[in-house]
């Protein structure tokens, strides 16, 4: 293709990961006549898999609901690791042709609307140079966190340690940690996956957390999971499954949400049982919080539970002094010692990848926009992203949003609309935050994403049943703005 050619297509869909495989799957799927490129900063396709290469990462919620519904999950395990679901990843964007359609190392900076012409213009880099590209619509599939910056905070005197210095999101792919000892601050999900991982080889292995985190434990191959696909064939099997550990996570957090003393005893007497009897669980291991305030973090197979119980990790819950030369002085009057520091801090929350959003040259935040059925923004023509749930996996809504853009694109197309947006109208909304949750690098950055309303389609819902009713018998032109660029109507009045 002529680059004229490669820089003019119906669909720009930004970023190469889960959102946007699974986006341009579902628009190809529904409108075969459409032209669509992805554009990936990254060199490779993944996403989040490409760019985390820590030790032990893996995905947090279980491969069959993480998995697209239309290319089954061929492994045994029932939670992958990150190298396995990057390989998935690209087959599977390779079986349909999407690879064909990405561009990489294109980086987007910025997005301007054209009402005119019902266009958007975006401007990139590839490969550090200037690029041009024009769509009819956009799709935003850059997750919801910071690539360049994750949350770092300030350790006083940690510019005197001796040792290495290292954050998961930017892992050293030629870090030696054989023997060392290894101290990792924090305890949410990246915590708990890489430390089980760093004990394998590491020579000790200290997770210091401020303080405890709910995780609970499950097999990293399911029984059940393996005698459903054993008898039944992979595609009916898979939407079995699929189906089956959805709504597992459904009641789950349904019962921990309505009955949360419920779930506070049953999370800690499975711990208890995986750990040493006398270890103090309610020390290291009962967070302040109510199951679900805050993501609940899981283990397989009692890994982490296994490397305390044989001395390999230690778990500190205490706050830090300061950090000198040779490792971490508590605020209790403690220390650990440390050859290698790992700050397992958290994420950046950012919106649409950081792209700078304009309507007709007039820069627009979508921070100040409300979301409309979890898609799209109040009056913002012709551009979708995709935001997955905070209590189950991420491509539950994904694959949802992405067959929501595909029939809106396929009822503009049938009805000659070149531009679509939501309007919610006069007067004010109540709003809450969008992820309802507890976490820390939530309530640091709780207005870094659009806005959500208190009530439909302006309420961002995190209940994958409801939500697959609403999509199900969804009325499209709900709330919606349809039209035609001017230019066409001129021409089409004139003949």
């Amino acid at each position: 293709m002529a680059a004229t050619e490669l820089d003019h297509t119906d669909v720009l869909i930004i970023g190469a990961g889960i959102s946007g495989i699974g986006a341009a799957y579902r628009i190809h799927e529904k409108n075969p006549r459409l032209t669509y490129t992805i554009l990936e900063r990254r060199a490779h396709i993944g996403g989040t898999w490409d760019l985390f290469r820590y030790p032990g990462i893996r995905s947090d919620s279980d491969i069959f609901t993480l998995s697209f519904p239309y290319e089954p999950w061929t492994r045994p395990e029932s939670v992958a690791d990150g190298a396995d679901i990057r390989e998935y990843l690209t087959a599977t964007a390779g079986k349909y042709g999407i690879d064909r359609h990405i561009q990489f190392d294109t980086r987007v900076l910025s997005a301007d609307w054209d009402s005119a012409t019902d266009t958007w213009t975006v401007q990139a880099q590839h490969d550090g140079q200037p690029r041009t590209y024009r769509a009819r619509f956009v799709f935003f599939g850059t997750g919801y966190y910071n690539y360049d910056e994750p949350y770092a905070p300030e350790f006083p005197g940690i510019e005197t340690f001796r040792g290495e210095v290292v954050h998961p999101q930017f892992w050293p792919e030629a870090l030696d940690y054989t023997g060392k000892r290894v101290v990792v601050i924090g305890s949410g999900a990246t915590a708990i996956s890489l430390i089980p991982a760093l004990a394998r080889q590491a020579g000790h292995v200290t997770m210091l957390q401020r303080s405890p985190t709910y995780i609970l434990s499950m097999a990293r191959v399911d029984p059940m999971v393996q005698a459903i696909r054993k008898y039944l064939p992979r595609r009916v099997s898979h939407q079995i499954v699929r189906f089956r550990n959805a709504m597992i996570h459904v009641l789950m957090y349904f019962v921990f949400r309505k009955a949360p003393e419920f779930g506070r005893r049953l999370i800690r007497n499975r711990t208890v049982a995986a750990l040493p009897p006398g270890y103090p669980v309610d020390v290291h291991f009962k967070p302040r919080y109510n199951p679900w305030d805050q993501r609940l973090c899981l283990v397989l197979d009692d890994d982490l539970f296994e490397r305390i119980s044989d001395g390999r990790v230690d778990v500190v819950t205490d706050n830090i002094d300061h950090v000198d030369a040779d490792g971490i002085v508590l605020r209790s009057g403690g220390r650990v010692d440390a050859d290698i520091i790992v700050t397992a801090t958290g994420l950046q929350l950012q919106a649409l990848g950081g792209v700078t959003l304009s309507i007709d040259g007039i820069e627009m935040k979508p921070t100040e926009r409300f979301v409309y059925k979890e898609f799209l923004l109040e009056d913002v023509p012709n551009m979708a992203w995709c935001i997955g749930y905070t209590n189950a996996s991420w491509t539950l809504r994904a694959d949802m949003t992405a067959r929501a853009v595909a029939k809106l694109l396929a009822y503009m197309d049938s009805h000659g609309y070149t531009h679509a947006y939501p309007h919610r109208g006069p007067g004010p909304m109540q709003e809450k935050r969008t992820w309802d949750l507890e976490s820390g690098y939530i309530q640091r950055s709780a207005h870094a994403l659009p806005r959500s309303g208190t009530k439909r389609p302006w309420h961002v819902r995190h209940n994958y049943v409801l939500d697959a009713i609403d999509h199900r018998f969804d009325r499209i032109d709900e709330s919606m703005v349809f039209g035609r660029a001017p230019a066409m109507a001129r021409s089409e009045s004139v003949a």
